[in-house]
């Protein structure tokens, strides 16, 4: 092992307090770059000598040099076992579990989520603590503080270790374990699900695909859909994990995945289509003319979730985050379940599920999962609809238009504003946050404000306060527009804006959100004077 020099310290611009760091594959290519940050999360992370990690990433571009900094730098610091999937490929929500299967006491995701990757792409490394969740806020501010002292990391000088090998290897005293990525999670699913029912819903002339955008769950659907459900080779599309993502941007979103949205309006008859990002842990569900909404998807999977063998006893409660829309909330009445409204962030539902306050969560972002990991989960969330679709025997637009019937509908679409100045971008964000004591009661365009505030968020489980959150503003018609700065990019800023209607009446119900939501569109551009500060005339996507 050697103890080498810091000359240079680079996290100046790393933001305190978020999951991870993503930066362009070139910051992560500069000398000590990685192993400094590495260094930082060993040195406020916790006592890892002698401990079990797990670590594994998507597979995209620099993921294979990176591990093999993380195996020199974990042996130099003690760790006893380092447990990594085969080609160092692991999704997140996998990665989850292992962490909790193993009693780890954390494990290091080699990931950018849905961001693109290739030589000009992005690249990013998150800790998840010992629960299998995102590390707390109280720890990833600890590393930002110790990345601006660092002096000196721990490496051991090793040869490069095989990865594509299962089994063992000895690395200075630390084992590394080289596992199939897929089978514990995969084995994990058969326990929650009704395979027997999936697979005869497969057999009986059900058409589907799923699009894993050359990304790391390529695997796990070619073990899952194809060799233990049955489902033809031909509908797992974009099968093979690819460093560059096949050139794509591995979002499962409406503009990012057009080709999944085509194909399903096509002329040839598919039932069903679904897709995950980079990593793994979100999802979108298709139907035939029909993009499930984010919020609209978590709340029907509750309302149904007795129907599906994991859940059979019921849920104790669900969250959401503050931008997804509220149709959780109507079902957590009817259910009389509790329902938490947290800050963006998976780590704010950890504690939520730790403590057994829920079962259940999701995010706008196209993010679902329950308590069977503590990651958001894409392909659970796509089994979990096709054990609905077989339970009940309806489409995807049957299920959703039926719940919409029944609890009305949060009528709900996004628009993504990119500002390539950040700074323009905070500045925005502040006058937002400046201007709403001055908001409340002001009548706009035929409506009139009820409320508005900046979303602050106490956890009910350790009692920590997250400030300025976004902007909420509530109107008169039970319509809401949310603001907030999104942090997932390496560049720029991208102000989202959030807007939902609250719609009953049945002539109203099957018409696109955005079309129903263009007068808050209108006054959400209004209220935020983005044109005036910004210059920008329109959104670059409309989710």
């Amino acid at each position: 092992m050697k103890t080498r020099s810091v000359n240079t310290r680079p996290y100046l611009d790393q933001k305190p307090g978020t999951a991870g760091l993503r930066r362009k594959v070139r910051i992560f290519q500069q000398p000590r770059y990685l192993e400094n940050f590495l260094q930082c999360i060993f040195d406020c992370g916790g006592q890892f000598a002698g401990e079990t990690l797990i670590a594994g990433g998507d597979g995209r571009f620099h993921n294979q040099e990176a591990l093999q900094t993380l195996i020199r730098v974990s042996a130099g610091n003690g760790v006893g076992r380092l447990i990594v999937g085969r080609n160092g490929l692991l999704s997140t929500p996998a990665a989850s579990h292992l962490i909790r299967q193993r009693a780890a006491a954390g494990g290091f995701l080699l990931t950018a989520s849905h961001n693109p990757g290739g030589p000009d792409g992005d690249f990013g490394v998150k800790f998840n603590t010992a629960s299998g969740g995102q590390a707390p806020e109280s720890l990833t501010r600890s590393i930002y503080d110790a990345t601006q002292s660092i002096e000196r990391y721990l490496e051991a000088d090793l040869a490069p270790v095989d990865l594509g090998r299962l089994g063992e290897t000895d690395a200075a005293g630390m084992i590394v374990e080289v596992i199939d990525p897929v089978i514990d999670y995969a084995n994990l699913m058969e326990t929650l699900f009704d395979f027997d029912r999936i697979e005869a819903l497969f057999a009986g002339g059900f058409s589907a695909r799923y699009d894993a955008m050359h990304a790391v769950t390529g695997p796990y659907a070619a073990e899952i859909l194809n060799r233990r459900l049955g489902a033809p080779a031909d509908w797992l599309l974009n099968g093979q994990p690819l460093p560059d993502f096949g050139g794509g941007h591995p979002d499962p979103n409406p503009v990012d995945a057009a080709d999944l949205v085509a194909l399903i309006n096509g002329p040839v008859p598919v039932d069903f289509a679904a897709a995950s990002d980079g990593d793994g842990d979100r999802n979108m569900i298709l139907g035939p003319g029909l993009v499930v909404s984010p919020g609209d998807s978590l709340a029907i999977l509750a309302a149904n979730a007795r129907q599906i063998p994991g859940f059979e006893e019921g849920i104790s409660g669900v969250a959401r985050s503050m931008p997804t829309s509220r149709a959780i909330d109507e079902v957590a009445r009817r259910l009389g379940v509790p329902c938490f409204e947290t800050p963006t962030g998976w780590r704010y539902f950890c504690n939520l599920l730790d403590d057994g306050r829920i079962d259940l969560c999701g995010e706008e972002s196209f993010g679902t999962s329950s308590n069977h990991v503590r990651e958001k989960d894409g392909l659970w969330a796509v089994l979990f609809w096709l054990n609905l679709i077989a339970v009940r025997g309806q489409s995807v637009n049957e299920i959703v238009e039926d719940h919409w019937r029944e609890f009305g509908r949060n009528a709900f679409n996004r628009e993504d504003f990119f500002i390539p100045d950040a700074e323009l971008g905070s500045q925005l964000m502040a006058e937002l946050e400046n201007s709403v004591p001055e908001l409340d009661g002001r009548p706009v365009d035929g409506l009139r404000i009820t409320a508005a505030d900046v979303f602050a968020y106490h956890d009910p489980v350790d009692g920590s306060v997250s400030a300025q959150q976004g902007v909420r503003i509530f109107f008169d018609d039970g319509s809401r527009i949310v603001y907030r700065l999104s942090g997932t990019g390496t560049t720029g800023a991208t102000l989202r804006i959030y807007l939902e209607r609250r719609v009953t009446e049945t002539d109203l119900l099957i018409r696109p959100a955005v079309e129903l939501n263009a007068p808050l569109s209108t006054i959400a551009r209004k209220l935020s004077r983005i044109r005036e500060l910004t210059g920008i005339e329109q959104p670059a996507a409309v989710v």
